[in-house]
């Protein structure tokens, strides 16, 4: 495999950095110059390998990780209920947004394109880059290093039980109105790296809440806490 790190190739030393401030020292450097390598970087300067393979490989560890967290975290809850929090928990926006706290966009190796549309903040792109370095660390140096990295971002997450606003408002709603909430998008702004949209949750035709997030997703969970708040405070 070439080295991103040639004379001929216009990039910093990310790796280094990289290791530095995530204290973590790899023992083969081209498994993590291959996790922050993009598609379009490869392409561009050489056909290097990318890191969409350590992508799949690492979206299943962190599922095992997250599900054995849950598992031992919430002993009551049900199956259904672990599946819905390991779903949010995994989601490549929520994935991204991890990312995003961690600053791992600065590491990411991108083509120029990519660079000038701003695929360091991209929420698609942080996610994948997030999963791609947990595949490589897997690879490096086994489950448990892996699961190490893992953890400290989940460890920080401490009501991940009461962040589901919108399976809790439709358990509420289906209940009182026998028909589930709906979610409509009435405001969208911003460039395609970093969208900004607005969304309200109604039922029958009335509104609950309304939510601002970075993605449909998140301003879904947004509304669907507001709605929650109006309806303890008996104003819905």
């Amino acid at each position: 495999m070439p080295s991103l790190l040639s004379k001929n190739t216009p990039v910093p030393d990310l790796l280094t950095p990289f290791e530095t401030k995530f204290r973590v020292k790899f023992k083969n450097k081209k498994l993590l110059q291959e996790s922050l390598t993009h598609k379009s970087f490869a392409i561009e300067y050489g056909n290097f390998p990318c890191n969409e393979r350590l992508e799949f490989l690492g979206d299943s560890i962190i599922a095992a990780v997250v599900a054995h967290f849950l598992y031992k975290k919430y002993p009551n809850v049900d199956e259904g209920r672990l599946s819905k929090m390991k779903s949010q928990i995994v989601s490549r926006s929520n994935l991204g947004v991890w990312a995003a706290e961690m600053g791992l966009g600065q590491f990411m190796f991108l083509s120029q394109g990519e660079e000038a549309t701003g695929g360091r903040q991209r929420e698609s792109l942080l996610g994948n880059v997030y999963e791609a370095i947990v595949g490589a660390i897997f690879l490096d140096q086994g489950y448990s290093k892996a699961q190490q990295f893992i953890m400290k971002q989940l460890s920080k997450k401490k009501r991940i039980l009461e962040t589901d606003f919108k399976s809790k408002l439709q358990e509420i709603i289906q209940k009182k109105y026998k028909t589930p909430p709906n979610y409509h998008v009435t405001n969208e702004e911003g460039p395609d790296h970093a969208k900004q949209f607005t969304l309200e949750v109604r039922v029958n035709k009335k509104t609950l809440g309304e939510g601002v997030g970075r993605s449909k997703k998140e301003a879904e969970q947004m509304a669907a806490k507001e709605a929650l708040k109006k309806i303890r405070l008996g104003n819905e």
